[in-house]
């Protein structure tokens, strides 16, 4: 259904190559929209009103790895623009600042009592032996703004996490906050995301893990193996990695969808993935990951049987033409 003229939709972005089937699914209906660049965009506060009937928040975290970290907090501030002028904005301000934050995420876990990883934020590669001393090994050190497992490590016991804090290899990323948290062994070695759009369930896959990786983006996950070489983060020899066929449509079962609603309720995300493991010591489950920037599965029609982009655009069409600013 195309808009008539009272505007187009506006799309914020950074990555240049996730969102094509979205802007493709989008010229298929002649919807009208604008691609908005976070990195390239300005705006002025004294404009009060929105030109656009909805604006689609899908600014990466990940974009510092593209060296387009000015975009993440510049997002931040546009997005909070627009919450004060009451436009109309999926996954608007206070969702993202979950999106940017792995401490807020797990803060937003513990205050809906749902099971995470055992964590402790630092502010300093200094901080992270003792911080750790109360945690089970293996560790991971996890940058607070991350994004497709970026610069993620893990420290298999005390004695190797000093050493890397000692050589001054820990990174923390952009904002100099990191988590150090109790790395989990998943039952079956594999992880379940489970997709949410509008507070209904859209799709559920489970993921295999693969050693060394922790770069889980279902966008990335299921492209051709030749795209996907890496570098063993043991031996520093280039490799292909396997995970590009072990990712499998999944029923979760219907308490744990209803926990993944309470999460993206309370995080006020319209779209979002919320990723879980099977705890192979306990068999419980623990949430160890919320993704407001929810990069849907390649080729979803072979692994979940449908296009999500279609019911995307379908919910974004709903939003556009409802009441001005109805959502913020």
């Amino acid at each position: 259904m195309p808009l008539g003229d009272e505007g187009r939709l506006a799309v914020l972005y950074e990555h240049p190559e996730w969102f094509e089937p979205l802007f493709t699914e989008l010229d298929r209906r002649s919807v009208r929209y604008e691609k908005l660049l976070a990195h390239e965009h300005r705006f002025d506060p004294a404009n009060r009103v929105c030109p656009y009937p909805l604006v689609i928040n899908r600014m990466s975290p990940s974009a510092y790895t593209r060296g387009h970290t000015r975009g993440i907090f510049y997002t931040l501030e546009y997005l909070a623009y627009l919450q004060e002028i009451g436009a109309n904005v999926v996954n608007g301000h206070d969702a993202y600042v979950y999106e940017i934050s792995k401490a807020r995420q797990i803060g937003l876990l513990r205050h809906l009592d749902l099971s995470h990883p055992r964590t402790r934020v630092i502010n300093h590669p200094s901080q992270a032996a003792a911080a750790a001393e109360a945690l089970r090994f293996p560790v991971l050190v996890k940058p607070n703004i991350g994004g497709s497992g970026a610069k993620i490590a893990r420290f298999d016991t005390p004695e190797a996490l000093r050493a890397a804090a000692s050589a001054g290899t820990l990174d923390l990323g952009v904002d100099h906050t990191a988590l150090v948290q109790e790395y989990l062994p998943a039952e079956g070695n594999s992880i379940i995301r489970v997709e949410m759009l509008g507070g209904e369930l859209l799709y559920a896959i489970r993921l295999q893990l693969t050693p060394g990786e922790f770069n889980l983006c279902p966008a990335d996950y299921c492209e051709p193996l030749p795209s996907r070489e890496r570098v063993d983060s043991e031996t520093g020899a280039e490799g292909i990695s396997t995970s590009g066929t072990l990712v499998e449509a999944y029923s979760p079962p219907a308490d744990v969808v209803e926990q993944v609603r309470d999460i993206t309720t309370a995080a006020q995300m319209d779209l979002g993935g919320v990723e879980y493991l099977i705890d192979d010591q306990d068999g419980k489950i623990v949430f160890y990951d919320i993704n407001v920037l929810s990069n849907f599965v390649a080729d979803a029609p072979n692994v979940i049987g449908f296009d999500p982009f279609s019911v995307f655009v379908d919910y974004l069409l709903d939003r556009a033409s409802g009441p001005a600013n109805a959502k913020a």
